[in-house]
């Protein structure tokens, strides 16, 4: 097997030489100002910069190109937290130092290399996670902009992740059970199951944003029409609209991967339960849907992912989540707030494909 170095150098070589002239980093007088870039070569240690193609070199034989790159992110993370420390010593108390676009590049390569497919993946990425808690356990980060934004917004962060988790599952439990009582249904009869899958196509085909918009005067309507149902939590704003609309959107991957499934089944394997006596409940039960099984865990995943990414547009309509952390910093152009924001949404989404991604393959 050819070893992995000989074709990570030049990569290691290109990543330096990419951020050698470019800005790493940016002082600003306050969060929302603009910062004066600061070149790589006048603010990184020279150990720093040296250290990542050797990394890249040297780690890649031992246990692949991933656990390589992890390292050499975390190195140039801590060499970037190191020089904002630098920067910030003596500068005024409302100044941030922020990243460049070129640490950012640079970052973003290394984490794609990471979760590069091999068998060194989950390790890499495990080791990736680790790091990042030891630098920000240890304060390694502190002078960074971000770092600085989340501590002093910990509380509202926190909140908002545990918010976004519960509406994302909550929208994927509603959308779960309208998929199923449609496939059934579509089960039953072929012409009622392409009505379904054409009703809910056409909702695919309208913007997050407008249906939520035409969501809110229907709920008020129908609110205004039943008072007892917004005594029982429902409202025209908040998590109502957003676990609707969302729960449209999620429908239609999950009736196709449970149609799918369904009838997936070969007809010889369906004789043979019907010769065993089985009524449709049971060949239901202890056929089809142990059959399918491949074919839901592959559109729960897709619906999965998704539902994280539409909870963000959640925000517009005052369900909270992630989403209003980012288009709070939109409102105040605070960079940093929106990353708080996005980041971690990003990172939910990777890990929900990457768990039932592994799922799916076991099955």
């Amino acid at each position: 097997m050819t070893p992995a170095w000989p074709r990570l150098l030049p990569a290691g070589l290109a990543l330096v030489a990419l951020i050698w002239g470019q800005d790493a980093l940016s002082l600003a007088p306050n969060r929302l100002m603009p910062g004066a870039p600061l070149m790589a070569r006048d603010v990184l240690p020279g150990w720093a910069l040296l250290s990542l193609p050797l990394l890249l070199t040297g780690a890649a034989p031992w246990r692949g190109a991933p656990l390589a790159a992890a390292a050499a992110l975390l190195v140039l993370l801590a060499a970037l937290g190191m020089a904002a420390a630098g920067l910030l010593e003596g500068a005024a108390p409302a100044a941030r130092a922020t990243l460049g676009a070129a640490a950012w590049l640079a970052l973003a390569a290394l984490a794609a290399l990471v979760f590069w497919p091999g068998p060194a993946r989950v390790l890499a990425a495990a080791l990736l996670a680790l790091g990042l808690g030891a630098l920000a356990w240890g304060g390694v980060l502190d002078g960074l902009s971000l770092a600085v934004e989340f501590h002093a917004r910990r509380e509202a962060v926190a909140a908002a992740l545990l918010t976004h988790l519960w509406l994302s599952l909550a929208a994927l439990g509603l959308a779960l059970a309208l998929a199923s009582m449609l496939a059934l249904a579509g089960l039953a009869s072929a012409r009622l199951g392409a009505f379904f899958d054409t009703l809910l196509g056409g909702v695919q085909v309208v913007p997050a944003i407008a249906l939520f918009g035409l969501l809110v005067p229907v709920l008020a309507a129908l609110l205004g029409a039943f008072p007892g149902l917004r005594a029982a939590g429902l409202g025209a704003i908040g998590a109502t609209p957003a676990l609707i609309g969302i729960a449209l959107y999620l429908s239609l991957p999950l009736l196709r991967a449970l149609r799918t499934g369904l009838t997936a089944t070969d007809p010889a394997v369906l004789q043979a339960a019907t010769a065993l006596g089985m009524g449709r409940g049971r060949m239901l039960a202890w056929v089809r849907l142990p059959l399918g099984l491949p074919h839901f865990l592959g559109g729960l995943r897709v619906a999965a992912v998704q539902a994280v990414g539409l909870v963000t547009l959640g925000g517009l309509v005052g369900a909270g989540g992630l989403g209003a952390l980012v288009f709070e910093g939109m409102a105040q152009f605070a960079t940093d707030l929106i990353l708080l924001g996005a980041l971690p949404v990003v990172a939910l989404a990777l890990a929900v494909d990457a768990g039932l991604g592994a799922m799916e393959r076991r099955a």
